[in-house]
């Protein structure tokens, strides 16, 4: 994009904060005027022209002020990413409330939901910590009916994952166990590229290696899903606010949290461009890769223990959310939790 001037960066900084807070298109005589710039209407006005020629600035009517464009957010996020902090007291009630809860991952999850939605004002969602190397821990193959099998699938870590097959003949309860013992015995701690080179080994016969092919692929599965569960709060912060009261695109968005596998799956593309526990990244307007939240933003980290088990949480809310307080809030509940997760292993 186009290199902008010091009075420009100012200007467009204070134009988005004043949006922020009011919703409403902003005027060049307001900036001065709230601001209390030593600058007059007229430049201010040209300097917003400038600006809105450049994509950083929308007039959505002729004689109406300004009002952020995409790239006018990523701006503003950019100069404050790293400078925005959550105050002392706030942390200090946070890390309380931490201490507080029962030493359970449920807990910690429900917690961290609450207090992101609380202090963000926006939808909040967080994922429990997942394994980030899946390894078999167990299976059971249980008779049902004719020639279906119930699969049982155990991974370290305790995830546990079932389907039903249906097996080219039928096969009584005694063989099916054998099978799983046997399994059991040659599969423990094995990760998925292990467990595949067993496929087609003589150490398993031809039910064993169909059902290794099954295990691979579920395994696959599991450790392409960013977590069993999703933890959310705060719809009703953003659904009053008139960026999701009158645009039905907004609301569409909003649908996301009532179609989870939907909103599993956006979770587990965004966690994929930001790999690294405490890292930290904001999607604005779907960055052009995520159609769902088009007229959205979202504050977005992963946290844990890398290359043990990290999860993901964020903030989701319209573009005019206050990064100034989301940004350090979804930071600081990271680096919480990642302590957690690091206490919880090394206790184990």
């Amino acid at each position: 994009m186009y290199e902008l001037t010091e009075r420009q960066r100012t200007i467009l900084q204070l134009l988005i904060r004043d949006y922020i807070e009011t919703a409403q298109p902003v005027g060049s005589k307001r900036l001065v005027e709230r601001f209390h710039l030593d600058l007059s209407p007229a430049t201010v006005r040209n300097e917003m022209s400038a600006l809105t020629e450049m994509g950083y600035l929308r007039q959505p009517h002729t004689s109406a002020g300004r009002v952020p464009a995409e790239e006018g957010y990523r701006v503003f996020v950019g100069q404050m990413m790293h400078k925005a902090e959550l105050p002392t007291s706030v942390q200090n009630t946070i890390s309380h409330q931490f201490f507080q809860a029962p030493p359970e991952v449920e807990q910690w999850m429900t917690l961290a939901a609450s207090v992101l939605a609380h202090q963000s004002q926006g939808v909040s969602l967080v994922t429990a910590p997942h394994a980030e190397t899946i390894r078999f821990k167990h299976i059971e193959l249980i008779s049902t009916q004719g020639r279906q099998v119930l699969m049982v699938i155990v991974m370290e870590g305790g995830e546990v994952n079932q389907q039903v097959l249906t097996l080219a003949e039928p096969v009584n309860q005694t063989r099916l166990s054998q099978a799983a013992a046997h399994l059991n015995s040659l599969l423990a701690g094995l990760s998925i590229d292990a467990v595949a080179a067993l496929s087609s080994s003589s150490r398993a016969d031809a039910l064993e290696q169909d059902i290794i092919t099954l295990l691979v692929q579920d395994m696959k599965r599991t450790s392409e899903s960013v977590s069993g569960e999703i933890y959310t709060d705060g719809l009703t912060n953003v659904l009053g606010k008139p960026e999701f009261a009158e645009s039905d695109e907004a609301r569409w968005a909003m649908r996301l949290f009532e179609e989870r596998s939907t909103l599993q799956g956006l979770l587990a593309r965004a966690s994929m461009k930001n790999s690294s526990v405490g890292g930290l990244q904001v999607l604005i307007g779907g960055e052009g890769e995520w159609e769902e939240l088009r007229q959205c933003s979202m504050v977005i980290a992963r946290y844990g223990a890398p290359g043990q088990a990290t999860g993901t949480l964020g903030v989701l809310g319209p573009m005019r959310m206050s990064y100034a307080r989301t940004i350090p809030t979804v930071r600081y509940v990271a680096g919480l939790l990642s302590n957690l997760v690091n206490d919880n292993i090394n206790s184990e």
